[in-house]
């Protein structure tokens, strides 16, 4: 069994359903504000922009990263609307997770013609 797998798709199917209805082609911060609402809707908590603080051997540094969204406290979600998603962002979507100590999170590029071919599921 897959860990988080019922949060995982019910996001997913959040995302599938704003991406239903607006299409591809807009700015990721408006897919993540549609997503929020779509949780919400479905009674799913989560939480947007959520700082990252970074601590370096006792030092603490400003808020350098912001997770897109934090669902449930257990699901990072990084929301793109980038042609075509890079190793790049799947590094960050790690590297949140290992910096916020969670385990699952979900990469989604909105900006595809059809949703499932924008989601990306990663586990720590």
């Amino acid at each position: 069994m897959l860990l988080e797998e019922d949060l995982t798709q019910a996001i997913i199917g959040a995302a599938i359903e704003v991406h239903r209805v607006l299409g591809p082609g807009l700015l990721e911060s408006l897919y993540e504000e549609c997503l929020c609402h779509e949780l919400a809707l479905r009674k799913i908590p989560c939480r947007r922009q959520v700082e990252l603080p970074i601590e370096y051997k006792g030092l603490k540094l400003g808020a350098g990263y912001r997770i897109d969204v934090v669902v449930a406290n257990t699901v990072v979600v990084e929301v793109k609307a980038v042609e075509r998603t890079l190793p790049v962002h799947e590094a960050q979507l790690l590297t949140y997770l290992r910096l916020s100590g969670l385990h699952v999170g979900l990469l989604l590029n909105f900006n595809v013609e059809v949703m499932k071919r924008g989601i990306t599921r990663r586990v720590l």
